[in-house]
């Protein structure tokens, strides 16, 4: 997206330097990182980066209208409802496809969204390792308004730790130490102080929540919530007696569970922007588009990438039982944006933000990047390839 920094980092790249970037970025918890790291970050000039925050904030906008509540309770199953739910998303991150319009310019489509936390910790290490090795110009950052390394992180203790002793705030996970993302955990531990707990370890007294802290039982009073419940349904047999964490608990979510579901695919119908391709609830289409073959189908209820339908045919929307909880998207044409030794690359940024308790509107913190040569992005679709994997984006100032 940037010629001359494209040029000059492929001219400056060598295998064997990269293998001992992964190495070193390894070191640090060896086995940790599960994904493919990309070969390469993303640069991103300046006007490609605003129209992303100008979709992001048009989109903020109606989530700060007074009947998004209402608009989106369909949105949160009934059995996964919790009680006690805060004014707003902790986190939201926003999704964006490098893509080509008719004209052959680059320009961003959004994906998806989701009201929930993403790879916050390992962001602020993977860069600082990578820029060990490769140098990145000065006017170029892989953060947002101004931030550093040491500033970033403050800004994720004041929201997720706020007035409390770390030692009452634990990241809780379904069995943290197995997830792929569980370096971003450990980075996370690091950096705040605060405790890895997995659901299972939870003990429940009444209202309250407690775990283990070696041989001292604390009280959890904030709980920075990476649970994804369709993960935990999933799971739900071999996890065995658990505590019920939709009850009614005296513990502060960060984020709270429902905004998982009101800020989520749910919400693109109702989004109208260049920059955000057409969403229809499945349910409410009269017609089917006579190009099908240009629109993807989604469930609403599904994690990464799960029960997509890439090459959309009637049938495929025969077969489905529950037409509410599906959507048609039209599909977007991810451009070859990234020249690497072979073929080109695409590439999805998300943008990363924060929304502290008392301020008007949310902060833009970091982003990553994902890289692909197949059909999607994700590593069943770009098995045994290079230049693909998770990145990161260095945008311009």
């Amino acid at each position: 997206m940037v010629p001359e920094l494209r040029k000059k980092f492929n001219e400056s790249f060598s295998a064997a330097l990269y293998k001992t970037f992964l190495t070193d970025l390894h070191s640090k918890y060896p086995g940790a990182i599960e994904f493919r790291v990309a070969e390469t970050p993303v640069f991103v000039p300046a006007d490609f980066r605003n129209k992303m925050i100008d979709t992001c904030e048009s989109i903020i906008d109606f989530i700060l209208d007074p009947q998004f509540a209402e608009l989106t309770e369909r949105a949160i199953p009934e059995s996964e409802y919790v009680p006690n739910e805060n004014r707003q998303s902790h986190f939201i991150a926003f999704d964006f496809g490098i893509c080509e319009n008719e004209s052959g310019e680059y320009e961003p489509q959004l994906i998806e969204m989701q009201g929930f936390p993403t790879l916050f910790g390992f962001q602020a290490y993977y860069p600082e390792v990578l820029e060990k090795y490769w140098k990145i110009p000065d006017n170029y950052s892989h953060y947002f308004n101004g931030l550093d390394k040491e500033s970033y992180i403050k800004q994720l203790k004041e929201l997720i730790i706020g007035d409390a002793n770390p030692e009452e705030v634990v990241l809780l996970e379904i069995k943290p130490h197995e997830q792929k993302t569980r370096i971003d955990f450990y980075c996370t531990e690091e950096y705040l102080g605060i405790s890895i707990v997995c659901l299972t370890d939870l003990i429940r007294e009444g209202r309250e929540l407690f775990y283990m802290n070696h041989d001292k039982k604390v009280k959890i009073k904030r709980i920075y919530n990476r649970v994804i419940f369709d993960d935990l349904y999933a799971k739900k047999e071999e996890l065995g007696d658990i505590p019920d964490i939709t009850a009614d608990l005296d513990v502060q979510w960060i984020p709270h569970p429902n905004w998982f579901y009101r800020i989520s695919k749910f919400t693109l119908p109702f989004l109208n922007h260049r920059y955000i391709p057409k969403t229809y609830f499945l349910s409410e289409i009269k017609q089917l588009p006579t190009d099908l073959e240009n629109y993807v189908l989604k469930p609403l209820f599904s994690f990464a990438g799960q029960g997509v339908v890439i090459d959309v045919k009637p049938e495929d929307i025969d077969k489905i039982e529950d037409p509410q909880n599906w959507i048609l998207q039209r599909k977007v044409k991810y451009a070859d944006v990234i020249q690497t030794p072979d073929i080109p690359a695409k590439a999805e940024i998300r943008l990363m933000y924060i929304w502290k308790d008392g301020d008007a509107r949310p902060t833009l913190l970091t982003n990553l990047a994902r890289l692909s040569k197949g059909k999607m992005i994700g590593v069943r679709y770009n098995k045994d390839k290079e230049w693909v994997g998770g990145s990161v984006c260095y945008v311009q100032r």
